[in-house]
Order: structure tokens, then sequence, then C-alpha cells
């Protein structure tokens, strides 16, 4: 079972910033990785164990923002598709072509 974590959190003042980073470390303290910039995962070996990372996640809420929890069975995320654009070659500063005069 994989649980996830979305956030879209205020980042207006000081405080909320600190919020944030410190919600973010409690997650990676609790084992979740970073999927993508505010979407975190964990794997849990059974439901239960799942309840107590969720738990521990609203334990850890911060006071403004959304948050987003929900389980994924290892079936569903096996029928995730991830994709990820072309990376651009770099533009060689010289010509691909000599020419002669």
């Amino acid at each position: 079972m994989w649980v996830f974590v979305f956030y879209d959190l205020p980042t207006e003042t000081k405080k909320d910033r600190r919020n944030i980073a410190l919600f973010r470390k409690n997650l990676q303290r609790d084992g979740f990785a970073m999927l993508q910039y505010s979407i975190y995962i964990r794997h849990c070996n059974s439901r239960e164990n799942a309840e107590v990372h969720i738990k521990r996640v609203k334990h850890s809420l911060p006071p403004k923002g959304e948050v987003i929890i929900f389980t994924l069975t290892d079936k569903q995320f096996g029928m995730m598709e991830f994709f990820r654009g072309i990376k651009e070659a770099a533009k060689p500063d010289t010509p691909q072509q000599l020419e002669l005069f």
C-alpha cells in the first residue's frame, strides 16, 4: 500500500515558509520520499501501518494551506504511467556544416 501526501501551502511570510520546511522535514523523517515537488509518497506493508503514518501526517499539519492524503494499493501504483519530456540538445556555438567560399 502506498500513502500519497499532496500539499499546497502558502509562502507569503517567513513564518509560512518555516511551516512548509517543518512539514516537509516531518514527512522525510517519517520515511516519505519526494515524488514531485509538493508530492510525497511512502510504502506501507499493511492498511494498519498506513493508518499510523497518516495519523503522523495529520499531527504535523501546518495551520494554513491544503493537504491531501490518499492511499493506493501496490497494483494501482503499478498501473501508473510516468512520462518525462525529452531534453533539448544543447546548441553548439559552431556551425554544423563547414562552408568554403
